[in-house]
């Protein structure tokens, strides 16, 4: 496990040569809130990253529930039984392993790996706009309907899943990279992870953190490019401006 702190945030990528799949702690001032809970094998890592830090584990929040995600969810939480898990709504489907879709939703199959056997439920089942300690939610829906990235409000960091990714290229979840293929092999619908993806532009984050690739700080400039070349390539308009909400 390969750890990378900046600030309050604590990137803790697993298999970072092979697959990378990072997950992080956020520093809150009554303790941790880890986003993202990685592979099954990921809690020993996840552990004894919060063990150095030396805060607690607060909240579990998780971007989406795919299972390289919310693989060491169950494990993570029967060790911190009193931190609340949170997901949102849509996505908690999801978490049950149930494919459906709602009829006002792109008919699209929903793709990627989805867990099997997490137990967890979330306790708090988030809406767009919802507080987080310092993290705001903003619904992203794209790679799965119900994706959500959290913006520190202290610090303008992005955690974004997999909304972008940087392994293999910054791309737009639904742009195939073919260094890396897997976030865009599992997205859902791309003409939502594109919307998705300006309305994180018009963020102006400070910090982009992915669920796949290493942070990228002043990210504006690498996002508005990806989000054009991604639009180009879907016959829509490519130019965009990062303008604050």
């Amino acid at each position: 496990m390969r750890t990378i702190t900046l600030g309050t945030v604590h990137q803790l990528t697993f298999l970072p040569r092979l697959f990378p799949v990072n997950v992080y702690l956020v520093e809150e001032a009554d303790g941790l809130t880890l986003i993202d809970t990685g592979m099954p094998f990921s809690r020993n890592g996840i552990l004894s990253a919060a063990e150095r830090i030396g805060k607690p584990i607060e909240r579990i929040v998780l971007t989406h529930a795919h299972g390289d995600h919310v693989g060491s969810l169950d494990r993570v939480k029967a060790v911190h039984p009193g931190a609340q898990v949170y997901l949102s709504a849509r996505d908690e489907r999801l978490l049950k392993g149930d494919r459906s879709l709602d009829a006002d939703e792109p008919q699209t199959p929903i793709r990627g790996d989805l867990p099997k056997h997490v137990t967890t439920r979330p306790d708090v089942r988030l809406q767009d706009g919802d507080r987080i300690g310092s993290l705001l939610a903003v619904a992203a829906p794209g790679h799965t309907p119900g994706s959500m990235a959290f913006l520190d409000t202290r610090s303008g960091s992005l955690i974004v899943g997999d909304a972008f990714q940087i392994r293999g290229g910054l791309a737009v979840s639904g742009h195939l990279r073919p260094w890396f293929p897997f976030p865009a092999l599992a997205t859902w619908n791309a003409d939502a992870a594109l919307a998705s993806a300006r309305k994180l532009l018009a963020l102006r984050p400070t910090l982009l953190a992915v669920g796949h690739g290493s942070m990228l700080a002043h990210p504006v400039p690498s996002m508005e490019r990806a989000i054009a070349e991604f639009a180009a390539k879907r016959g829509g308009a490519s130019h965009v401006t990062a303008q604050r909400p």
